[in-house]
Order: structure tokens, then C-alpha cells, then sequence
């Protein structure tokens, strides 16, 4: 059964009807979600946040999943937001296996089912929890269709980087240096300590200063850089997944041409072999692609609404493994 937790409704500038509860996941760690519900809706996201996030970040955008017709929940990874923290400081990125989060995505699937949120389900997943969110497809999550927003299938190293980065995380773990920051990263979330300008989530400062007020007002929320076992898993699972065929189902990816964060070439390579999957660049987006200027997050938001939609009435939702 869970138990209800907080939800910052005025931080995340949410609509009415929101509530969160504590989960317990199959390997004792708690975990939050967040619940925005209203009467007559036809379906349910199952929104993935990425790395760094929390529920209260998608406050705005669980508002106009509402006015289509559709609840969300949103989750707060293990070690982040205000699930249960692995590490003792609780600003270092940590995760021992990258498949621990699958037991997250368990425990939301078992609280969608337990609320009898209204089916089908649907998958929106962003940066990290896109990675997270392709592996649960390919353990056939229940969902019938999926959109990614700049998915972390790979990230942008520099060309002489990426066999450092093997290297020295590989070595971590036998060294007793896996729960150490990962060299170049600081415990301060990058939202607090970055300019607007110069920043590589979004060109528009209005919604730049709305991820920046969340963790200013509610500093339990953040998360500063991660840990070398962290990057480590990630790294692993990402090659791992982009050896994989694409599962069969309908998918639309949203990119940004100014990605600066995830690699875009792996995105693009996942997407060209995804038999029923489109990939969307948005000219002049970066990362936060539902959080850019107004133009691109309408335009990004048509997509998505309209491709939940279109399969509102399918019949092609995976069986359980």
C-alpha cells in the first residue's frame, strides 16, 4: 500500500487535483510520485524525469496533459527528489546497478494499476529517464505508445573523453572510488550555480528561472554531479540498449539541434532502426525541449498530444514478461 508524501503543488505551479504517496519498491527502497488526476480523463502518462529532476518539475506540463484528457504521474527516481538518497551525502548522484531503476518503474506501474488510473498508459520520458524508460520497453512495459524528449542513449563526451571516461570508471569500483564525484562534476545542481546565458537546458529565461526558483525554494529537491559508479552503470547500459532492435512500439523522439548534453548521434542511430518510430529536431532547441521558448514547446507539445492520441484506442499494449 503507499502512503501519501508531499507534493509542492504551488512550486510546481500544478494544476488542482494533484497528491503524491510513497512507494516501496521490490528491494526496500522508498520512492515518491506524483498524481495529477481529474474526472473523465481517457488515459495515463507515466512521466520518466531525468537526472537531477523531481515531480514538482512538471507541474506546468501535467496541466496541459490534463486538458487533453489524461492523467500523469511522475516519479521521483531513487536518489533524487525526495525518494530515499543511496549515499550519506545526499548531492552526489549515486546508483549501484542502472537495472536498480526498473524496480522504480515497477512499484509506478503497480501504483497506476492500484488507483485504477484510467488505461491505456502511455510512456513521456526525458534525458536519463528516457534510457530508463527505453530499457522498461524492452521488458514490455505496458504502455501504448511512448515519446522520448532528447533521451540519454549516449552522452556527449569530447572525441578523447569517452575512452577516459571507460577507463577511469571501469577502475572505480576495485579501487574503492566508485562513490566519488565524477571527475568535473561538483555537489551544487547545475541549475543553481549556472548563468541563464551560456546555460545549456533552454533558451528561454522564464522557464530557466522556474527550474531555478523550484530548488532555491525547496533545496531538498536537488542533486549536484554523480558518482563514478553512476556514470559507469549509465555508460554500460547505454552501449548495452543501443545494441538492442528497437521494441514495436509507436514512438516519436524530440530532439534539439543545440543539444549539448546527450549525444545526438546515438539518438539518431536508436531512431533510424526504430521501425515504427519518428525522430522531431526542433532548430535552435537544447536539451530542455519541453521547456524552451514558447514556439518550440507548443510545437513539441502538438506532437506529443496528438501521438497519445492516436492511439488512445489501440490494442497493442505488451503482456507482462
Amino acid at each position: 500500500m503507499s502512503q501519501i508524501a508531499p507534493l509542492f503543488n504551488d512550486l510546481a505551479e500544478g494544476p488542482d487535483g494533484g497528491s503524491a504517496a510513497w512507494l516501496t519498491t521490490k528491494d526496500d527502497v522508498t520512492i515518491r510520485v506524483g498524481h495529477w488526476h481529474r474526472d473523465g480523463s481517457k488515459g495515463t502518462v507515466l512521466l520518466f524525469p531525468g537526472r537531477t529532476e523531481y515531480v514538482e518539475k512538471y507541474g506546468k506540463d501535467a496541466g496541459l496533459l490534463l486538458d487533453q484528457g489524461l492523467d500523469v504521474i511522475a516519479i521521483d527516481w531513487r536518489g533524487q527528489g525526495l525518494s530515499d538518497r543511496a549515499l550519506p551525502n545526499r548531492l552526489l548522484g549515486h546508483v549501484e546497478k542502472f537495472s536498480d531503476y526498473q524496480h522504480d518503474v515497477d512499484a509506478v506501474v503497480a501504483y497506476a494499476r492500484a488507483q485504477s488510473c484510467p488505461e491505456p498508459f502511455f510512456l513521456l520520458a526525458h534525458s536519463m529517464g528516457g534510457c530508463i524508460g527505453l530499457r522498461a520497453l524492452h521488458n514490455r512495459l505496458p504502455v501504448k505508445a511512448a515519446v522520448f524528449s532528447a533521451p540519454m542513449w549516449g552522452i556527449k563526451f569530447a572525441p578523447f573523453i569517452k575512452p577516459v571516461a571507460w577507463g577511469l570508471t571501469s577502475l572505480a569500483r576495485p579501487i574503492g572510488l566508485s562513490r566519488i564525484l565524477a571527475p568535473g562534476q561538483l555537489e551544487e545542481t547545475y541549475v543553481a550555480r549556472a548563468p541563464f546565458e551560456g546555460n545549456s537546458l533552454t533558451t528561454d529565461k522564464s522557464m530557466f528561472n522556474f527550474m531555478k526558483r523550484q530548488v532555491e525554494l525547496m533545496p531538498d529537491l536537488a542533486l549536484g554531479g554523480p558518482t563514478m559508479q553512476w556514470l559507469h552503470e549509465a555508460m554500460v547500459e547505454m552501449s548495452a540498449l543501443g545494441d538492442m532492435t528497437p521494441p514495436p512500439i509507436p514512438t516519436i523522439t524530440l530532439l534539439g539541434t543545440d543539444e549539448s548534453i546527450v549525444d545526438s548521434n546515438a539518438v539518431r542511430a536508436i531512431m533510424q532502426h526504430w521501425a515504427n518510430g519518428m525522430l522531431h529536431m526542433f532548430d535552435g532547441a537544447q536539451h530542455e525541449i519541453l521547456m524552451e521558448r514558447p514556439a518550440i514547446r507548443e510545437a513539441a507539445f502538438a506532437l506529443l498530444a496528438a501521438h497519445f492520441h492516436a492511439h488512445l484506442t489501440d490494442s497493442n499494449i505488451p503482456e507482462p514478461a
